[in-house]
C-alpha cells in the first residue's frame, strides 16, 4: 500500500511516499480503507521531533474516513462496507497518511451520510479537542460567556460551533482578516489580538479554551471569574499556571486529547445535523503531505488541511 513516511527528523522535506504491507486487524480492530486523512499541527510537532512515536521510520497521522475493508475478532459494532471517520490512537497510535489503517474498531463511528470522506477527515482530533474541553470537561451550560483563543484554528473554529450548540455566549480571538469567517461560524464577538489585549477587553468569562499558550495562559486568568475554568490544549508555564489559578480561585486544566467513541458519536450526530462543519483550507493529495504540512506550519490556515487518500 501507499503511505507517507520519514527515514529522518526534520522539516516536511523528510515526508516521502513508501510502499509498506497492509496492516491486519487485530482482535477488536478494523482494517479500514482510508479515503481521506485530516493533517493537525501535532503532526507536524512529531515529524520534528519523535515525540512519542520514537525514531523515525514512522507514519503520521491520527485522521481517518474511509470504508471498513475487514474486522477482527471479538467486533460487533462495525461491519465490512460501512463508512466511518474516526481518530486512531493518540499518540502513540499513528498511521493514517496510508491507504490502509487498522486500530480499535470503537475509535470509529459511522460517517454522517450529508458530508464526505475529506469533511470528515478534518473532524476527530480537532472536533474530540473542542469536544473533550467544552463538554466533558467543562460542561459549558446555556448563557455561559465563553472565551476560545485561535478561534479560526482548526480546533477552535470547532470549538466556536460547539459552544453555540450548547447554547454559550462566545467570544473569539483571531486576526482582522479571518473576522468575518469566525462570526460565520456563530461567533456572538471577536476581538483582534493583534490591536486589542484581550486580557483588558474581556471579563467575567466562565470558560477559556486556550490553543495558543505562551503567555495566553496568564493572561487569560485574568477574563475568569471566580469559580470560571481555563482548559488550555497547550503545555506551557504549567507549575506557574497551577498556583496563579489557584490564587485566583478558578480552575486550571491541561488536555490532551483521547480517542472515545462517546464523543465520535456525539460529533457524528451534529455533524449529520449540520449543526458542526470542519472547515478546509487545503484539500491534497495524499503525496503532497509535505506541502500541506509547510502551509500549516505558516499558521495562517483558517480552518483544516486535509489528505485525499483513495477515490
Amino acid at each position: 500500500m501507499r503511505a507517507i513516511s520519514q527515514e529522518a527528523l526534520g522539516g516536511p522535506e523528510v515526508l516521502t511516499v513508501v510502499e509498506l504491507d497492509r496492516p491486519a486487524p487485530g482482535p477488536t480492530d478494523i482494517l479500514v480503507r482510508v479515503h481521506a486523512a485530516g493533517v493537525n499541527p501535532t503532526d507536524w510537532l512529531h515529524r520534528a521531533t519523535g515525540l512519542y512515536l520514537g525514531a523515525p521510520p514512522f507514519v503520521l497521522g491520527w485522521d481517518v474516513s474511509g470504508v471498513v475493508e475487514a474486522v477482527g475478532a471479538g467486533v460487533t459494532l462495525r461491519k465490512p462496507g460501512e463508512e466511518v471517520f474516526g481518530m486512531l490512537d493518540y499518540p502513540r497510535g499513528a498511521g493514517a497518511y496510508a491507504e490502509y489503517v487498522a486500530a480499535p474498531s470503537r475509535n470509529f463511528a459511522l460517517k454522517p451520510a450529508g458530508i464526505d470522506h475529506t469533511q470528515a477527515a478534518a473532524l476527530p482530533v480537532a472536533a474530540l479537542t473542542a469536544w473533550q474541553a467544552l463538554v466533558d470537561t467543562a460542561d459549558v451550560q446555556p448563557g455561559q460567556r465563553v472565551l476560545i483563543h485561535a478561534a479560526a484554528g482548526g480546533v477552535g473554529h470547532l470549538a466556536v460551533q460547539l459552544a453555540k450548540a450548547r447554547g454559550a455566549h462566545v467570544i473569539g480571538t483571531a486576526s482582522a482578516p479571518k473576522h468575518d469567517f469566525v462570526r460565520r461560524l456563530g461567533a456572538d464577538e471577536v476581538i483582534d489580538y493583534t490591536r486589542t489585549d484581550f486580557a483588558e477587553a474581556v471579563r467575567d468569562v466562565d470558560v477559556v479554551l486556550d490553543a495558543v499558550g505562551g503567555d495566553y495562559g496568564p493572561r487569560s486568568l485574568r477574563t475568569l471569574r471566580p469559580g470560571g475554568i481555563l482548559v488550555a490544549i497547550v503545555f506551557s508555564h504549567v507549575e506557574y499556571m497551577k498556583s496563579a489559578a489557584e490564587e485566583r480561585g478558578v480552575r486550571l486544566e491541561y488536555l490532551t486529547v483521547e480517542a472515545d467513541h462517546a464523543g465520535m458519536t456525539a460529533i457524528a450526530a451534529l455533524a449529520g445535523k449540520g449543526l458542526l462543519r470542519a472547515e478546509s483550507e487545503s484539500v491534497l493529495p495524499l503525496e503532497q503531505a509535505a506541502e500541506a504540512h509547510r502551509r500549516g506550519e505558516t499558521r495562517r490556515t483558517a480552518g483544516k488541511l486535509v489528505l485525499t487518500v483513495a477515490d
